[in-house]
């Protein structure tokens, strides 16, 4: 395992704030994540296939773009699910070699627009709680949705890109669960030192376990290579260890 306490100086406190249109530029700059979808191959249905692929994330960027909640990156607040989407695309590409367009149009669009949906718009409690997590990803997948019909995407492509969100091919798909991995990966690099401050090192036991258990054998050897702050690295040691 990696323990160094090396992380992307990401936070959530006050920066100066962009036009959305250099939040996107300075965004994809800093964090390398725009890659090009056009391959060796240079034929129409190359270009066309780049072509609707880059609308699609270009229209989940604008969406998310507009979030009021913020995270400092590098000393420039960014929209706090535009970073997220830019994280969760990062990690796909880095599981997934040859990624298929639904895939990384699903690592984008994922949480797309998440803000507008707040946990207090559900009634209190585990039932409010998972009938909020699936209004969610309801509401998820219908963006993305129209953004694939409107960029010319076909029924199955719309298909399959639904029942990613939704998370109901983990299964049976190895790229839904290159998904599910980079959730969690993003979870332990970015979320991880909030949610121990909140619930304390015991509970942070219980909430990894839980979180490696979600995922695939790729996304634990991605996990063991971590850099952590020490104080997490206990964390999931004693996690691991249990």
């Amino acid at each position: 395992m990696i323990w160094a306490a090396q992380r992307l100086n990401c936070h959530k406190q006050g920066a100066r704030r962009l036009p959305q249109q250099a939040l996107l530029s300075r965004l994809a700059r800093h964090l390398s994540l725009r890659t090009n979808c056009v391959g060796s191959s240079s034929s129409s249905s190359s270009a066309a296939t780049s072509a609707r692929l880059q609308q699609v994330l270009d229209g989940i960027d604008a969406l998310n773009a507009q979030d009021p909640r913020t995270v400092s990156c590098q000393g420039v607040d960014l929209p706090y699910e535009l970073a997220y989407s830019q994280w969760l695309s990062d990690w796909v590409l880095k599981l997934e070699q040859q990624p298929s367009e639904e895939l990384r149009i699903v690592a984008r669009g994922q949480h797309v627009e998440r803000w507008k949906t707040p946990r207090s718009s559900y009634p209190e409690g585990k039932a409010g709680y998972l009938q909020w997590r699936e209004g969610l990803k309801a509401k998820h997948a219908a963006t993305v949705v129209g953004l694939m019909q409107a960029a010319g995407y076909d029924e199955s492509s719309q298909q399959r890109v639904t029942r990613f969100i939704l998370k109901k091919d983990l299964k049976k798909d190895p790229e839904n669960q290159a998904v599910e991995d980079a959730l969690c990966l993003v979870f332990m690099q970015h979320q991880f030192a909030d949610l121990l401050q909140k619930e304390g090192a015991d509970k942070m036991v219980d909430i990894v376990r839980k979180t490696w258990g979600k995922m695939g054998e790729r996304g634990r050897a991605a996990a063991l290579e971590l850099a952590l702050p020490e104080d997490q690295a206990q964390v999931v040691q004693r996690a691991l260890s249990g």
